[in-house]
C-alpha cells in the first residue's frame, strides 16, 4: 500500500487519539495542537494511507549522546489507527522518515525504541532498515509499571530497504497474519 507523509493539521487531531493498544499507556490520549514539523526540532507529521485516509502519525523527538551537536540524534515514534495496522503502512512511514531526517539533516542516526513485547514494531523497525542496539531495562512507565524496551537505530552508512523491498516485506507480512499483535501504531512487516 502506498504511503505519503504531510504536516499534521488541525483537522486531524480528532483521529490522532491513541488509546488502541496495550502499549498506548502512557500518556495524554490527544494533543490539541498538531506537531510542528520541523525536522531541527521535536515534531511529527501525517502518515496517509494508499486510499488518501489519515492512518495515523509520526514523531520525533531529539535526544544526545555526547556534548557536541553531531551527538543529536532523532527518537522516533509512529502510532496508526487500528484499521490501518498490518498492511505495511508503519514500516514504510518509518523508513520515509529516515530518509527525510539523512536527506535534510546532519545527524549520523535515527533512533527507535519500543516495548519487548512490541513484537509488530520490532518487525516494522526491522523491515525499515533499523537494527537491534539492547535492551534498555526498566526504560518505560506503562499501565502502572515500568516496561522494558529495546532500542534500535539506522546509521546513515548502513543499507537501507528499497520501495521494492518495503512492498515485498509488506506482503509477507501481511500474508503470514504479521498484522496481529497490538502495536503502538506499528505494523509487523
Amino acid at each position: 500500500m502506498a504511503v505519503s507523509l504531510r504536516p499534521q493539521q488541525p483537522d486531524d487531531m480528532h483521529l490522532l487519539t491513541g488509546g488502541e493498544s496495550p502499549f498506548d499507556d502512557f500518556g495524554p490520549a490527544s494533543r490539541p495542537e498538531p506537531r510542528p514539523a520541523r525536522l531541527d526540532a521535536d515534531g511529527g507529521l501525517a502518515v496517509i494511507a494508499g486510499d488518501g485516509q489519515l492512518a495515523g502519525g509520526v514523531s520525533w523527538h531529539w535526544t544526545e549522546w555526547g556534548p557536541t551537536a553531531g551527538s543529536r540524534c532523532p527518537m522516533i515514534g509512529i502510532w496508526l489507527r487500528p484499521e490501518y495496522r498490518g498492511h505495511g503502512i508503519g514500516t514504510a512511514a518509518q523508513a520515509q522518515v529516515v530518509g527525510l531526517f539523512f536527506r535534510h539533516t546532519t545527524v549520523n542516526r535515527v533512533e527507535a525504541h519500543t516495548d519487548v513485547e512490541n513484537v509488530a514494531e520490532q518487525r516494522a523497525l526491522e523491515a525499515a532498515g533499523f537494527q537491534r542496539e539492547g535492551v534498555t531495562r526498566g526504560a518505560q512507565w506503562r499501565d502502572g509499571t515500568y516496561h522494558d524496551g529495546i532500542l534500535y537505530a539506522v546509521l546513515r552508512a548502513d543499507p537501507r530497504p528499497s520501495l521494492p523491498d518495503l512492498v515485498a516485506a509488506a506482503n509477507v507480512a501481511a500474508r503470514d497474519g504479521g498484522g496481529t499483535t497490538p502495536a503502538t501504531g506499528a505494523l509487523s512487516s
